[in-house]
C-alpha cells in the first residue's frame, strides 16, 4: 500500500493560553527518514516530519538549535 501524500498535523496551543490547536498540512517528498519512512515537509521547508504507516511521526529539525514540538494527532489527508 502506498504511503498518503498528504497529512494534516495538529499541534498543541500555547500551554496556559487557552490557544487554539495549530494544524499544518505536510506534503510527501522524495525522501526518507532515518527510520526508513517517507519524510513530509510544509510549503515553506520549515515543519518536516518522518511518517510510519501505521502514523507515528518523528519531527525532523530543519534548522540549528530547533526544538520542533511534536503533533498530538496526525491525520491523512485525500
Amino acid at each position: 500500500m502506498n504511503p498518503p501524500n498528504r497529512y494534516a498535523l495538529t499541534f498543541p496551543g500555547t500551554p496556559g493560553a487557552h490557544a487554539p490547536q495549530d494544524v499544518v498540512v505536510v506534503t510527501r517528498t522524495s525522501t526518507t527518514g532515518p527510520g526508513g519512512h517517507p519524510v513530509y515537509e510544509d510549503d515553506s521547508g520549515i515543519v518536516r516530519a518522518e511518517i510510519s504507516d501505521a502514523g507515528e511521526v518523528r519531527m525532523l529539525a530543519t534548522g540549528g538549535h530547533q526544538t520542533p514540538n511534536y503533533p498530538v494527532h496526525a491525520q491523512p489527508l485525500p
